[in-house]
């Protein structure tokens, strides 16, 4: 077995499953210590890589979930003024002068460190989540270049903090505007697509083990029916998962043997209303028939 085997058997190990060429893109990212670049449509999968990683390394899973107007107090650290005000008041009368009072408060005793700047501080590497990084403004996505060229941030009244560990860095992207090319090339890169048929069906075999192979297949066969239609919410694979678990629970084991309670719980695959509208009981029940 071969270092990425082992490693695609790692991912497996933990509930994940991988195609080779996604386990040698994670290899490469923890050996040469790169961030990595995960991009594809929203339900894919690209989070839970992240979540995989925390899992198979056993270390802390760090989030930053990029928002349009993040900026550094919520990305990277800030300062704690009501302690800072409190110890201004209290050393109020004592013979400390500016500057002392200056050092004080501006220690890393009042530092609220945020998800960058907590990542870089660990004494363990942690993997770090940079979540939909397409979301912020381009501002801070040049402000990120600084920690993932060289691990350290710069806090004026601190100086420049350099990385205790290098996290693993996993930043994900859903499209919805383009990147720099300054950031592309700090990472290596991997587009995350829908699963094929069989790669699905294994993660439903994997995540709910008493499943049958019968409704297992039937699942995976309708959603992947539903996926070729043109909804705005396309189902994911956690879709796939909630909806499996769903029928297993109202005790479906064919998706023909009730159709009534197969509309009913659509509701975990179909998550607008004019995708509701689309799936009527007349395809329904023809995505059915395809499936067993």
């Amino acid at each position: 077995m071969n270092n990425v085997e082992a490693f695609q058997a790692q991912l497996e190990s933990v509930g994940y499953v991988a195609e080779k060429e996604l386990a040698a893109t994670l290899l490469l990212m923890t050996q040469l210590q790169r961030p990595l670049l995960l991009e594809g449509d929203a339900g894919v999968g690209k989070t839970e890589i992240a979540k995989t990683l925390s899992r198979v390394f056993k270390c802390p899973l760090i989030r930053l979930q990029c928002y349009e107007g993040l900026d550094a107090s919520s990305a990277v650290y800030e300062w704690n003024y009501q302690r800072q005000l409190l110890a201004i008041k209290m050393q109020e009368g004592e013979s400390h002068s500016s500057e002392e009072t200056e050092r004080h408060i501006f220690s890393d005793h009042y530092l609220l460190k945020r998800p960058l700047l907590q990542a870089i501080s660990m004494e363990e590497p942690p993997v770090l989540l940079i979540d939909e990084i397409d979301r912020a403004d381009e501002e801070f996505e040049a402000y990120l270049l600084e920690v993932l060229s060289d691990f350290q941030i710069s806090i004026p009244e601190l100086g420049t903090i350099k990385a205790t560990s290098t996290p693993y860095v996993v930043l994900t992207s859903n499209g919805t505007r383009e990147l720099s090319d300054a950031l592309r090339r700090r990472c290596l890169y991997h587009y995350v697509d829908y699963p094929g048929f069989d790669k699905e069906l294994r993660i439903v075999n994997a995540r709910l083990p008493d499943i049958t192979q019968r409704l297992a297949g039937q699942v995976v066969e309708f959603v992947h029916g539903l996926r070729k239609m043109n909804l705005r919410k396309i189902p994911g694979i956690a879709e796939t998962l909630d909806w499996a678990a769903a029928l297993m629970c109202l005790n479906v084991s064919e998706l023909d043997k009730d159709p009534e309670i197969i509309a009913q719980t659509l509701v975990c695959l179909l998550k607008t209303k004019e995708d509701r509208d689309a799936v009527t009981r007349e395809i329904s029940e023809r995505l059915i028939a395809k499936a067993v």
